[in-house]
This record gives C-alpha cells, sequence and structure tokens, in this order.
C-alpha cells in the first residue's frame, strides 16, 4: 500500500459564517482531492465556525447550525478524508474537537486536551477538556490528532506517540504577534525531536476583530528539519508526502520549493496590519474607510496600510486644518494622498470651532484657555468625520498608536472616534520603522513626516514632548510596565528616572477608563489593550512615588 499524501489547507474562516465556511472546506478539499491527489486533507481548528466564536456557543441555535454543517460534510462526493475542527455536545459537556472524515461517515473524534484560558484566550469559559489521545491507521500509518494548545504542552503529544502515533497532526487558530512564527517552529521542531516523531501543523489564517492568524503552516520530520511551510497571511493550500525513514519509521518528503522564507519583523507586523483592516472591513460588510490625514506619521501610515489592505478607490482621507495647522503638514498630506491614490478633501474647522466657542465661553468663567480648547478642535474633526462616515457608509479608521492610548494622550470623542484602528497596538518607534518599510516597497510617505518632530499641532508651536517623555524612553517603559507586568521600582532600578517611570505609570493607570472606550485594533504585541490587558477603571490600587 503506497503511503499517503497529506494536504494542508490554511484557510480564512468566518466566525459564525458556518454556511461559508463549509463552502470553503468543500472548495479546498475539492482542490485537495482533483489536483494534488491528496489522501487526507487538513483544516484548522474550529474550521466549521471560525475562531474564536467567543458566546455563540452559549447559543443552541449556533450549535445546531454546526452540526448541519458537518451533516453537509457527510455528503462530500471525493475519495479523500477530512480532518477538520468543531464545536461538539457530548455527555460530558461541550467539547472543542477534531473530526476524521471518510466514506461519509465520522471515523474518529478528539477532544482538545489543553483548553488556554490566559492572554486571549478563554476556553475553559465554553468548553470542558478531553482526556483521551486518538491515533488511528490511514494508509498504513498511525496519526495522531491534538489541537492547538496540545502541542504547546506535553500530555496530549506524549499520549499519542504511547498510543502508537508515527505521525502527529495539530490543527490550530493560533494568533500572531510579532515574533510567534519563529517561537512556534522552534517548539514544534524542538517537540518532534523530543518525541522522535514528525509532526504536521496547521493553522488558520485571517482577522476576526482584533486578533490576526497568520497561517505559516509547516511539517517538520522527527530531526525537527523543515521539510515544508506555507507562505504567511494567505490561504494555501500545499502537499506533503509521507516516506518511508530509514530507521524503519516515516518521514515527509522534502519539497524545496514549499518552503516559504519567514518575513522579517518589519514585514511580518506591516502584513498583519493590512490583514486585519482588510478582514474587519469585508467580513463586516463596509464599502471602505474614511480617515483624518493630518500630515503626521500616525496618520501616514494608516493610510498606507488602508490603501494597501482594500485599495486606493475605497479609502477616502480628509485634512481638516485649523490656525495651528503647519502649511508643512498641508503639503504633506495632500503629497500622500495623491502617492497613495486616495479621495481626499480637505475641510478646514475654524467655523466649527468658533461656532462651539461663541455658545461655550459664556460658561467658561473667564478661565484660561488650555486643553478644553484643544479637545474641542479635535472633536470638531471628531464630528465631521463620522458624519462623512454616516453619509457615505465608509467606516471611520482612527489613527492613535498605542503609545498614545497607553498614557491618553488622545481626545475622547475626537481623534479617538471611529470603529476600527490600524495600529492601536503598535508604539510609536515602531511606528516609525513601519513607515520606513512601507517607503521600502514604494516611495509614499514623504521623507519629512519621518523625521520632523510629532506634534498634535493644536497649539501654537507644539510638539509631543512638551507633554510625554522622548518616545524611545516612553516606548521602554511601557513596554515594561504593560506587556512585561514590571513594577515601576523594578523598572526605575533598571535605569530609568524616578520622576518619569511614575508619571508615566500613573498616566497610564488613570486613562484606562478612555482605553475601555476606543475602537478596538489589530494585536501585534504579545500583550494588547483590550482583550490582553483587562484593568478595572475603578480601583484603589495606585502606583505613587516611594518616600524619599
Amino acid at each position: 500500500m503506497p503511503l499517503p499524501k497529506i494536504a494542508l489547507a490554511q484557510i480564512n474562516m468566518l466566525v459564525g459564517g458556518v454556511n461559508q465556511n463549509i463552502e470553503k472546506i468543500i472548495t479546498f478539499a475539492t482542490e485537495a482531492a482533483e489536483q494534488l491527489e491528496a489522501d487526507l486533507v487538513v483544516f484548522p481548528e474550529l474550521a466549521v465556525t471560525g475562531y474564536p466564536p467567543e458566546d455563540l456557543l452559549l447559543r443552541p441555535g449556533f450549535l445546531e447550525l454546526s452540526n448541519q454543517g458537518v451533516e453537509q460534510l457527510l455528503d462530500f462526493p471525493h475519495q479523500i478524508a477530512l480532518l477538520f475542527g468543531a464545536p461538539r455536545m457530548t455527555e460530558n459537556g461541550l467539547r472543542n474537537c477534531a473530526l476524521l472524515l471518510t466514506n461519509g461517515k465520522i471515523q474518529e473524534e478528539y477532544s482538545k486536551y489543553e483548553l488556554p484560558n490566559y492572554s486571549v484566550f478563554d476556553e475553559k469559559r465554553y468548553f470542558a477538556a478531553g482526556s483521551a489521545p486518538c491515533v488511528f491507521d490511514f494508509s498504513g500509518v498511525n496519526i495522531g490528532i491534538t489541537i492547538c494548545e496540545d502541542i504547546w504542552k506535553e500530555r496530549a503529544v506524549e499520549a499519542s506517540v504511547a498510543a502508537g502515533a508515527q505521525i502527529i497532526i495539530n490543527i490550530n487558530s493560533s494568533p500572531f504577534h510579532a515574533g510567534k512564527v519563529e517561537e512556534r517552529y522552534q517548539l514544534v521542531s524542538n517537540k518532534a525531536r523530543k518525541l522522535n516523531t514528525p509532526i504536521i501543523y496547521v493553522n488558520q489564517v485571517g482577522g476576526q476583530d482584533e486578533l490576526v492568524f497568520d497561517g505559516g503552516s509547516f511539517c517538520v520530520n522527527a530531526d525537527g528539519a523543515l521539510m515544508q511551510r506555507a507562505e504567511c497571511f494567505i490561504e494555501h493550500l500545499g502537499i506533503v508526502q509521507v516516506v518511508p525513514s530509514n530507521d524503519g519509521n516515516v518521514a515527509f518528503a522534502l519539497d524545496a520549493g514549499a518552503v516559504a522564507v519567514a518575513a522579517n519583523e518589519h514585514e511580518s507586523i506591516y502584513q498583519a496590519l493590512v490583514l486585519g483592516v482588510r478582514d474587519y472591513v469585508e467580513k463586516n460588510g463596509f464599502p471602505g474607510v474614511i480617515l483624518g490625514l493630518s500630515g503626521g506619521i500616525d496618520s501616514a501610515l494608516t493610510a498606507a496600510i488602508a490603501a494597501d489592505a482594500l485599495g486606493p478607490d475605497r479609502v477616502a482621507a480628509v485634512m481638516m486644518p485649523f490656525h495651528y495647522t503647519s502649511d508643512m503638514s498641508m503639503e504633506d498630506a495632500e503629497s500622500e494622498a495623491n502617492a497613495l491614490g486616495l479621495e481626499y478633501h480637505v475641510v478646514p474647522i475654524e467655523a466649527m470651532y468658533e461656532a462651539f466657542m461663541q455658545e461655550l465661553t459664556p460658561l467658561f468663567d473667564d478661565r484660561s484657555k488650555g486643553v478644553t480648547e484643544q479637545n474641542i478642535q479635535a472633536r470638531c474633526r471628531g464630528v465631521l468625520l463620522m458624519a462623512l462616515s454616516n453619509k457615505n457608509g465608509y467606516m471611520v479608521l482612527t489613527t492613535g498608536n498605542k503609545s498614545e492610548m497607553a498614557v491618553g494622550y488622545a481626545t475622547l470623542y475626537g481623534d479617538m472616534v471611529g470603529g476600527y484602528s490600524a495600529i492601536k497596538d503598535v508604539p510609536k518607534m515602531m511606528v516609525y520603522e513601519l513607515a520606513k518599510y512601507r517607503n521600502s516597497i514604494s516611495q509614499v510617505i514623504p521623507d519629512r513626516v519621518i523625521t520632523r518632530p510629532p506634534s498634535a499641532e493644536l497649539a501654537p508651536d507644539q510638539v509631543d514632548e512638551d507633554s510625554l517623555p522622548p518616545y524611545d524612553v516612553l516606548d521602554a517603559i511601557l513596554e515594561l510596565y504593560i506587556e512585561d507586568d514590571v513594577s515601576p521600582r523594578l523598572i526605575v532600578e533598571g535605569g530609568f528616572a524616578a520622576d518619569t517611570v511614575y508619571r508615566v505609570v500613573n498616566m497610564v493607570d488613570r486613562n484606562e477608563y478612555k482605553r475601555r472606550q476606543a475602537a478596538p485594533g489589530v494585536r501585534i504585541s504579545r500583550r494588547a489593550f483590550g482583550r490582553d490587558r483587562r484593568y478595572p477603571i475603578t480601583s484603589g490600587f495606585k502606583k505613587t512615588l516611594p518616600a524619599k
């Protein structure tokens, strides 16, 4: 009997879109059978429902729809086995399962051992854990099934090998963060060497709200050697041939042309941002996006991402100048809009601002001008963008970065208005790096946008460093405090000025209420605001300067 050919189907699912997902599974399975002549095609975790389905799993009608989708796959006409993920209700509760379908029947059903309940995951809210391995004979090869988190731990994979697995297939819905592609490969490669067992790793691709799934499906032999890897951030159908190994076991044949080169850090982050924006807009049915293009670095990068995600004909940019808007900003915003081919408008806000001030000044009791007046400028711009959004159906794309969101350097109902944020999880210094990376593809962001001191231009001669520490210092402190949970005291002991550290920490803690009202945005770090970092708005736990 010839050893099997196994297809790896890296697909982009729609959470809750069971009918669409089933159609996609059928399409990819048909191609695997007819064009690749595969014996088995492997799909990602919860491919039937999309991942993560969250509280849809609590609705009986949703589980019924999922079961109907599985039943539809039983009628698949081709002589190829399908391995895919779906939720299944059992006598022991709801399980996150992998199903093996052959000859119109479900031949095997495996329940995920390890249910992640950290970071962006909360599977214990929905699922009961499995406790039995699933190893089946397929064309003379014993294959063990595992699901996502199982490969990061020991029990499930060791149980599969103990039950006789010669190959382990791991189906995934593993979200992206910077460095994740290499982290996964190293983990699976080390696991294969430890178990002396080849491993197939199939991951989904696509954006789902804040999360982006990068795909990057691959397989390694028992010595950890990479034998195939799909390109990240696109759908892909690969094929791997199982062959006898030198030790009398089995292995994967190398297809050198099927090993995609891993992208570097800036390229992968940029691709994640583009995919996240594209899928959020497409899957939610928006015809396009609109954003404020200020002439600054954040809106410049956001505009480039939007144009690359959707095409320039679906992106509208609006410059909304005021007294403090420099000629340089006006010129640079128009230059970028033209370079990208965007629809571009200039709408001054002076008349709007003066109308607000005429009504508000009698109520201000002759108090000096300051942040209030600056915020009114930002809110005028927010009203304009939302009005245009309401009129043409375009979603407003906000332009704030992670550094600003962390310390509250943004205006509620002003520059924070919008439906989605491309760079919400991108620190300011990374914004500059990504702008340079985008310009290395084609020059669309004017050089002086990258080199000039950043400014909100809400007051005369204003620059960000009037209110904030230098961004390289700020970002370093924020990474320690937000992503690594390092205490302020230890951050100071690491060499940062105490007054700077405690000022930054206090700003972060004080502005949780703003972040709770911010638009969702693409997650590219190990710990983003929102799903990852959940802090109370009202809290008696305060950071104060140590006694001197």
